[in-house]
């Protein structure tokens, strides 16, 4: 496993970290893959309290738990969680932050949170009050650090500047460049931390079958994945191929990857040991598709 420097945090962080979103609810399944990650050197896990409404943040302190003090654990607060696990209520006030953090810890078994960050967030939202809170639970020794996870352009170019702001969790792939346009580099520029989620593209750049993605149809994909095809050669799959692509932008910190079989996470935690793409290969790769820009939230 390689690593990565958080800037503002002189950490590092491994290349590839572990998304817990598509865990299922097997305790000692998911124990298995995520001990799996960590003695393959993963040590940046991530989850949230509205991924099946609080069980993946119970189900993975129970499984870092012999190992808490040597990993950071990341969660996410904002999305009001319920029984349906969708249309949720958005509450980033001071006081949801406060009383979210509890519940989160608990689930979770830990002292603190090495990064706590807003589940999305909107430019008309009160930051000011959500950085506020945030301090506050530093203070209190809740949590080590903060982030967000937003991939809108007027927010980020908002927040960036927040002084104890550390990292942002954000879409990039082959398939969504949007964050190149500006994202990347006002990030960088603040010295903030890219965690990148996503790189697969909902697993077409994994070969799974799907019609359309943002705004490319179906034969502009075909396009990418024959592609990125005529690069995964005996020992290099097409996962490995998006992702280091994904890797090879100086800006990203890690792909977050979001697994739920162990066949799954021994694929991609490869992804440093394989054959590396070359710069005419990445540049081949860049010049497949034109990059996608956003078209709202600019």
């Amino acid at each position: 496993m390689k690593y990565r420097l958080i800037p503002k945090l002189d950490l590092e962080v491994s290349e590839i970290s572990f998304g817990g979103m598509s865990l299922g609810y097997d305790h000692l399944e998911n124990a298995k893959i995520i001990r799996y990650a960590f003695d393959h050197g993963v040590n940046y896990f991530d989850t949230a309290d509205i991924y099946k409404n609080g069980f993946n943040e119970e189900t993975i302190g129970r499984a870092i738990k012999p190992f808490r003090k040597d990993v950071l654990l990341a969660t996410k607060v904002g999305n009001v969680p319920n029984q349906e696990e969708r249309n949720w209520e958005w509450d980033p006030s001071k006081k949801y932050i406060l009383q979210a953090v509890e519940k989160s810890l608990k689930r979770l078994d830990t002292d603190y949170i090495d990064i706590y960050q807003l589940h999305g967030g909107m430019i008309e939202d009160n930051w000011e009050e959500t950085f506020e809170a945030f301090e506050i639970l530093k203070g209190q020794g809740k949590i080590l650090n903060y982030g967000i996870s937003s991939i809108r352009p007027n927010v980020i170019r908002h927040v960036s500047s927040e002084l104890g702001l550390v990292t942002n969790m954000m879409q990039y792939s082959l398939l969504d460049r949007r964050a190149e346009e500006m994202a990347l580099g006002t990030l960088a520029k603040n010295k903030i931390g890219v965690m990148v989620r996503g790189a697969l593209a909902k697993g077409i750049l994994a070969n799974k079958d799907l019609s359309s993605y943002l705004n490319y149809k179906s034969e502009d994909i075909d396009l990418m994945i024959d592609k990125i095809n005529s690069f995964s050669i005996e020992n290099r799959v097409m996962s490995q191929v998006a992702i280091q692509w994904v890797l090879s932008r100086k800006e990203v910190a890690t792909v977050v990857a979001g697994v739920s079989k162990l066949d799954q996470l021994k694929e991609v935690l490869s992804v440093s040991e394989v054959p590396q793409l070359s710069e005419a290969e990445l540049i081949e790769l860049s010049n497949v598709l034109p990059p996608n820009l956003y078209t709202a939230h600019r």
